[in-house]
């Protein structure tokens, strides 16, 4: 790998860090004006109109996807129900993230949102059916201590479990079984990335839509709203930036890499959330921080180690010469 290269996903990386800390602080910026769920909604559509853009331009340059002559019936059948349910997931881990960053707090929501590669690796032991190395497990018990010694606000006795900090640990949970999924049908379907953010988007779009309709009668009225819509354009800027930055990101350095350089992005939430939302930083979530970041850190670091390790093995398998007959 180029260093030239390395150096601009690590750069792309940073950035992701500082949209993934700053996205917090604008959901509990805005005026207490409508529900959770509105301003899901709201942010949702403007995430969606920032990527039609892109969505057309790929479709003007060539780059076909599903919609190219060669895709048969069973493929869009395939491709239907999978962005069907991943949007569903995403939509409804866009409520949770409103939700929770507003009820359990900036600075608890975004370390249990931090949690995503806990859920990725059980999602990907149960559905994968993947095994996991000792050093894994134990850090992910680690991880487990963590998060429940912070969802209890350090007293570590159950009764004072957050329901909030639960709802937030939905998100990554959510995130890591879609991302699963989508991941099997780039790998497997002719569908590029932004066709799978557009078509993500605009369904999560179209259920918390349909839901906000259905629970709260009138409430679309909430897109007139002039003084809570920048909020929503802000949010949905920053929620599509991120997502496209990071798919470049991960162009230019490994995964691992990338994911470790974003790893402390709830310090960044901690600090923006003392300046401008005057929370004060308890000891204990200083204490579940360090202990959620280093865990995670680990365990990227594990699977980087295992992934090089495959890569050694592969080089070094012995060639079999064609030439010979043999």
């Amino acid at each position: 790998m180029k260093k030239s290269t390395a150096g601009v996903g690590i750069l792309l990386s940073f950035f992701c860090l500082l949209l993934l800390g700053i996205m917090p602080i604008i959901c509990n910026s805005r005026p207490d004006r409508g529900s959770a769920l509105g301003f899901a909604f709201i942010l949702s559509l403007w995430q969606l109109l920032f990527a039609l853009p892109l969505f057309l331009h790929e479709l003007q340059g060539g780059a076909r996807g599903v919609f190219g002559d060669a895709v048969s019936g069973r493929v869009l059948v395939r491709l239907g129900i999978v962005n069907v349910l991943t949007g569903f997931m995403f939509g409804l881990a866009t409520w949770f993230y409103v939700v929770s960053i507003e009820r359990a707090g900036a600075v608890n929501a975004a370390i249990a949102i931090q949690a995503y590669p806990l859920f990725a690796l059980l999602v990907e032991m149960v559905l994968l059916r993947q095994k996991k190395s000792p050093r894994q497990l134990t850090l992910t018990g680690i991880l487990v201590v963590a998060l429940y010694y912070l969802g209890t606000g350090g007293r570590w006795r159950i009764e004072g479990l957050s329901v909030w900090f639960l709802l937030a640990l939905c998100i990554p949970l959510l995130w890591a079984i879609a991302h699963v999924l989508i991941r099997e049908e780039l790998l497997t379907q002719p569908i590029s990335p932004a066709q799978v953010t557009f078509f993500r988007v605009l369904l999560s779009t179209v259920f918390l839509g349909g839901l906000l309709s259905l629970t709260e009668p009138g409430a679309l009225k909430i897109l007139f709203d002039a003084e809570l819509l920048p909020f929503g354009a802000a949010m949905g800027f920053c929620y599509f930036l991120e997502l496209i930055i990071w798919f470049h990101a991960v162009r230019h350095i490994e995964v691992s890499l990338a994911s470790s350089i974003t790893t402390p992005w709830p310090a960044v939430t901690m600090l923006l959330a003392v300046i401008f939302l005057n929370e004060t930083i308890a000891p204990y979530q200083l204490v579940a921080f360090c202990f959620v970041g280093g865990c995670i850190y680990l365990l990227l670091t594990a699977a980087a180690g295992k992934a090089r390790s495959r890569d050694r093995a592969l080089d070094t398998r012995p060639t079999i010469d064609r030439s010979s007959g043999n």
